[in-house]
């Protein structure tokens, strides 16, 4: 076996929370391109089928969710949908989440950071939980992927919310130590830590609050936000053959942001 033969997922099934956008549906086709086929879940029926034809055109499977993982009642259905089409899921990228409400924590009624905590922590427990459960002690090794942030590990200047630091740091943790108790299951548990990738999320922040995206481009060394697709080949590592002694650890991608 050649070194690229390991980069392979070729009768893999992959499932993207929140795949039909953004990072999620640029991992979604690197995956796909790479032999994996695909389960999308995200809020609106017409991109996730967008995406879904995306994949078919590289003569893979694609399957749609349509559900909002914030909401734990319909993050534990989709899973449970996906569990129900025949044939196993063998790598999950729990990618859903977003910084939705920019209110400093003095103001901020519990209800909104509830949700808020739901949508980027709790979404991933669940599918962690239920699909990531049913990977466990396979002959056969398995992927999680979690999407967190740098925010994980800074506060983000100029914005409030935070909300989303406190989520995806917790994620982070929750990656060692889910990755800790499976270990020696035949799960790897990972994480990625993206810095600024111009996704419709932060082309809409850039809309209102342009100084923001300026401040933080201004403190990347190479000058630039990321582009969407430029997380795929890293997802990819992560998902496939090439990462099987890798487990705990978290891979930031930020064109140098935490240098400085």
């Amino acid at each position: 076996m050649g070194v690229l033969d390991l980069f392979k997922v070729d009768g893999k099934r992959l499932m993207v929370t929140g795949g039909s956008r953004g990072l999620g549906r640029a991992m979604a086709l690197a995956i796909a391109e790479a032999g994996a086929d695909v389960i999308l879940t995200g809020r609106t029926p017409d991109t996730l089928e967008s995406t879904a034809d995306e994949i078919r055109a590289l003569g893979r499977q694609a399957w749609t969710i349509t559900a909002d993982m914030a909401d734990p009642a319909q993050c534990e259905r989709a899973c449970q949908e996906a569990l129900a089409i025949p044939g196993q899921i063998d790598i999950l990228i729990n990618n859903v989440g977003n910084r939705e409400a920019n209110i400093p924590t003095e103001e901020m009624p519990l209800a909104t950071w509830q949700e808020m905590i739901d949508l980027n922590l709790t979404s991933a427990f669940l599918a962690t939980k239920l699909i990531g459960g049913s990977m466990l002690d396979r002959p056969t090794r398995s992927k999680i992927i979690n999407i967190a942030s740098i925010s994980a590990i800074i506060a983000n200047r100029g914005i409030h919310g935070r909300h989303y630091e406190t989520a995806k740091a917790a994620l982070l943790h929750f990656t060692k130590a889910t990755a800790a108790d499976w270990a020696t299951r035949n799960v790897n548990v990972n994480a990625i830590c993206p810095g600024l990738f111009m996704t419709d999320a932060n082309k809409r922040w850039n809309e209102l609050r342009p100084e923001v995206i300026q401040t933080f481009v201004q403190q990347v060394p190479m000058g630039r936000p990321g582009e969407p697709e430029e997380i795929g080949p890293l997802a990819l590592y992560l998902a496939s053959p090439a990462s099987d002694f890798v487990t705990g650890s978290a891979y930031v991608i930020d064109g140098g942001y935490l240098i400085w």
